[in-house]
């Protein structure tokens, strides 16, 4: 079985914890550990969170007073290489004899996107209102409150294309387990002289990760993260998690922008266009995930869907299924 998985930010960086070095790799020990008994028996191809890297790396690339600070292009680039070392040693100490590669992923996204004028993907760490206003003003970088505190937004524009693609499906089908497209995959659109160049953005990850799933032809798609399933009326009294169900019925729910509609989004988008199995659970049941015995699984059901692929302004096939009417 070919499966995609992709670990949420909190494999790397759990909430409250700095992000050093050794806190990294304990991290992501422990959710490679999760991972590994999947790698032994299936064909299995990983993604990851980069956000919380990215912030960092941001801010520590203003705070040097030399060049001008680097763009997310490049920072993104960074933090995949750096994660995708740490993911694979992991995997190395755990799998001998296993073959990991990591492979530097360019996502293609359209340069007129409308995510573009209104930035609207939080990252990095909290400021307080006048350091927030500094690196606005000195940086033009959009700025936000939450909660106590002000936080650098970005454009996270659709992702359209997989520019590696054909060497992840070749590296995968010839046993290889490929860490690809962290954070979402570097962000690139055309350029118009012709040919790509990197775009200021941060692509939602776990579209990207069902981007990749679609195109690669994956039998699964696992989104882990820190909660146990998809859970209807989070926050409220009475909240119930949500066991196996079908994209029109997760779609008839309502879920928070900033934390689970994109995964919702994500499995909803791999079902629909084609995808067997798709489920969004915690890290540490990724075993019995895959065997649909935890987590929120979405599988295709008799949903009315007319899965018709459109063409988009940037020449690629949207990802994005239309729904038809209402059989009588």
């Amino acid at each position: 079985m070919k499966v995609v998985v992709a670990l949420g930010g909190t494999a790397l960086a759990r909430r409250g914890e700095a992000l050093d070095a050794e806190v990294q790799r304990r991290n992501i020990a422990h959710a490679i550990g999760a991972v590994a008994g999947i790698a032994r028996t299936h064909s299995v191809i990983i993604t990851h969170g980069n956000s919380p890297q990215v912030g960092l790396l941001a801010m520590q690339s203003v705070s040097y007073g030399g060049p001008k600070p680097y763009p997310l292009d490049m920072l993104g680039a960074e933090s995949e290489g750096m994660i995708g070392y740490l993911v694979e040693q992991e995997l190395r100490n755990l799998l001998p004899g296993k073959h990991v590669v990591t492979v530097l992923t360019q996502v293609e996204v359209n340069r007129n996107d409308a995510a573009f004028q209104h930035p609207s993907k939080i990252f990095g760490p909290a400021l307080d209102q006048l350091e927030a206003e500094r690196v606005s003003r000195d940086h033009g970088w959009s700025v936000v409150q939450d909660g106590m505190k002000w936080r650098r937004t970005v454009a996270s524009p659709e992702p359209l294309r997989i520019l590696e693609l054909p060497a992840i499906k070749l590296l995968s089908d010839a046993g290889v387990i490929v860490v690809c497209a962290g954070g979402g995959g570097i962000p690139v659109a055309a350029s118009p002289k012709g040919g790509m160049r990197g775009v200021e953005a941060l692509i939602d990850k776990d579209l990207s990760a069902a981007l990749l799933a679609h195109q690669l032809k994956a039998d699964a798609l696992l989104l882990l993260t820190d909660v146990e399933a998809v859970y209807e009326n989070w926050g409220m009294k009475g909240a119930m998690p949500v066991g196996e169900t079908t994209p029109a019925e997760l779609r008839r729910l309502s879920f928070n922008a900033g934390s689970m509609r994109p995964k919702v989004e994500a499995v909803c988008r791999f079902v629909e266009s084609g995808g067997s199995f798709a489920a969004i659970g915690m890290l540490e049941d990724a075993g019995q995930i895959l065997l649909g015995q935890r987590g929120t699984i979405v599988r295709r059901g008799e949903s009315g869907l007319d899965f018709t692929n459109k063409i988009s302004a940037g020449g690629d096939i949207e990802f994005t299924p239309e729904r038809s009417a209402p059989k009588p």
